[in-house]
């Protein structure tokens, strides 16, 4: 019988829970297709006494990951601890240098060190893999690695946190506020007690910088990502959406440019009849646009142990089966230099919401105000009149760039009739 392939797990939390009962429970649908046995040999974790409802027993423990990482009886380190820094990345070096590969879920990680980790996976000619860093029950990492490889990608964009998502649909379906929504978000486990990394999109900036990479062949450069959180969406915002046609997403939005890769995280008005506006609740999506395969829709669930741990092991029986490729689709060296496009010659249409005092006049000097910068009204909603009272108006505009459309709202801003700073939401043509 062909050796197993033994693997040792950092991290015994949701996720890594998920992995060890996945690799017992279908261990032999596993290894038909990873063409030999997967036998955990070793774990970490920081309380060796919770009871984690799965058995570990046979496994040898550490309390120390990177020890593991550098002694257990193991042909692959799976790391999922998290975080951009000690002792994640440790472990994946302590690994590496062992001859060791590599499997993680760590999207901050490899976002702010993928290039340095690529470059010791390929000197000490091993994988690292990591599938389930991003839309953990797409198979994303793979499609555009392997099943895109022919194609020139111009654009890759998506739905990549699950949180984010259903908390934009529940404030739709229920008409409630962003606050509202995310304290029941965090009381079903859906939102960290500390919710910043998701609602201000920096979770969903480290996924777009990692796709991008794979998508253009680029290094990784979250630095360059544009980032902007959901919290200034309100429900008035979902509202006047859904009565223009359109659905609110947080989206990660990568695309070539003359200037270089763009890169940015906001949240955006896209059309109803659009398939990423379907996807609600939980769920992510992911759309990437190639010139032979045209556009190409990836729907599924983005996080969660079971999700999370299919993707890992899905990359444990690659390496079961001899099955590898440069991080991230082409050899670290050959990684081309991202030249990033910045927001401010970006051009697009805009959604804006003003809180005015209902007076005469308010509408000319506002008119006034993007008639000097050019940009261009295309239409404007004032449901209720009430003089003298405060109340909404929405506009949208044509497209015009960015730049533009930021000194106009500054200028709007500073009117006396504006009691609120303007609230912008980009529409994208998808």
């Amino acid at each position: 019988m062909t050796a197993p392939l033994k693997i040792a797990i950092a991290g015994l939390g949701t996720v890594g829970t998920a992995t060890v009962k996945l690799l017992t429970t279908h261990g032999e649908r596993i290894a038909r297709r990873g063409g030999r046995p997967l036998v955990i040999t070793a774990v970490s974790a920081r309380d060796r006494r919770r009871d984690r409802g799965v058995s570990l027993e046979g496994m040898v423990w550490y309390d120390d990951p990177v020890a593991m990482a550098r002694t257990a009886d193991a042909d692959v380190v799976v790391e999922l601890i998290g975080g951009s820094g000690e002792p994640a990345r440790a472990v994946c070096e302590a690994a590496m240098a062992r001859g060791r590969h590599v499997v993680t879920a760590n999207k901050a990680l490899l976002a702010h060190h993928g290039l340095a980790l690529a470059r010791a996976a390929e000197a000490a000619g091993v994988t690292l893999a990591f599938e389930a860093a991003v839309a953990s029950g797409i198979p994303i990492i793979k499609t555009l690695r392997e099943g895109l490889a022919a194609n020139r990608l111009d654009r890759i964009y998506g739905i990549l946190n699950g949180t984010c998502n259903y908390i934009l649909t529940t404030m739709r379906e229920s008409g409630r506020d962003f606050a509202d929504v995310l304290g029941e978000a965090q009381s079903l486990g859906y939102a960290e007690a500390d919710p910043s990394f998701d609602v201000d999109g920096i979770d969903t900036a480290h996924k777009l910088a990692l796709l991008a990479s794979l998508a253009f062949g680029t290094v990784v450069d979250v630095d360059s990502v544009y980032v902007e959180g959901i919290r200034h969406v309100s429900a008035l915002d979902i509202g006047y959406a859904n009565e223009l046609g359109y659905r609110i997403k947080l989206l990660g939005i990568a695309r070539r440019t003359a200037q270089g890769i763009e890169q940015r995280v906001h949240p955006a008005m896209v059309a109803c009849t659009t398939a990423i506006a379907a996807v609600d609740g939980v769920f992510n999506a992911v759309v990437a646009e190639g010139d032979y395969v045209g556009r190409s829709v990836h729907e599924g669930r983005g996080a969660g142990g079971g999700p999370t741990a299919s993707a890992v092991v899905a990359d444990l029986i690659d390496i079961a089966a001899g099955r590898s490729a440069p991080t991230f689709g082409v050899p670290a060296l050959a990684l081309a230099p991202p030249g990033g496009a910045g927001m401010a010659q970006r051009r697009g249409a805009f959604y804006v919401r003003l809180m005015v005092v209902d007076k005469p006049g308010v509408f000319a000097d506002v008119a006034t105000a993007l008639r000097d910068e050019q940009v261009s009204m295309e239409s404007i909603l004032q449901r209720r009149r009430d003089p003298g009272e405060i109340v909404p108006v929405v506009m949208t505009l044509h497209d015009t760039e960015e730049q533009a459309m930021a000194h106009a709202l500054e200028k709007i801003g500073r009117l006396a009739a504006v009691v609120e700073p303007p609230c912008l939401i980009r529409i994208e043509n998808l």
